[in-house]
């Protein structure tokens, strides 16, 4: 499915099933190892380690949004959006029902990370039990079905 017409049929779907704030979520990948990054221990689910994600803002695209914080949480630019991996809902910290969008990302380079709302970060070895949620997991798990032989 092109990539317009699935962005526009999962906006669609989240419509649908009441979702009240759209999230999206990157799996940045370098040599067998993903980013992950550390929550302050003061926010929302604090000291988890999480990809790279963020809010979709009003009236922007999912793609977009992708983009947008991907640079924002690591400072790295995405060169291309490569996978759809498959979504996940949960309420948030200020007790919205949302949907967090995943894909996998092509970054230009993958340094230098900067760091603006997170405490740390680490490439960690798709080969390694991730210190993650359940849900990154399977997306996660998903990413290794797609992409590792």
């Amino acid at each position: 499915m092109e990539l317009a017409s699935l962005l526009d049929s999962l906006n669609a779907e989240a419509e649908r099933d009441g979702v009240q704030q759209l999230v999206v979520g990157a799996v940045v990948q370098h040599d067998g190892k993903v980013l992950l990054l550390q929550r302050p221990d003061d926010d929302f689910m604090g000291g988890i380690f999480e990809l790279p994600s963020g809010k979709v803002e009003a009236g922007e695209a999912l793609d977009a949004a992708l983009i947008r914080e991907v640079r924002e949480e690591s400072g790295l630019d995405v060169a291309a959006i490569r996978d759809y991996l498959g979504s996940f809902d949960y309420t948030s910290g200020s007790g919205k029902k949302s949907r967090q969008f995943n894909f996998a990302v092509d970054v230009a380079s993958r340094e230098p990370i900067e760091l603006q709302e997170h405490d740390a970060y680490t490439w960690t070895p798709l080969t390694e039990e991730l210190p993650v949620t359940d849900a990154v997991k399977d997306v996660l798990s998903r990413y290794r079905e797609l992409h590792v032989a």
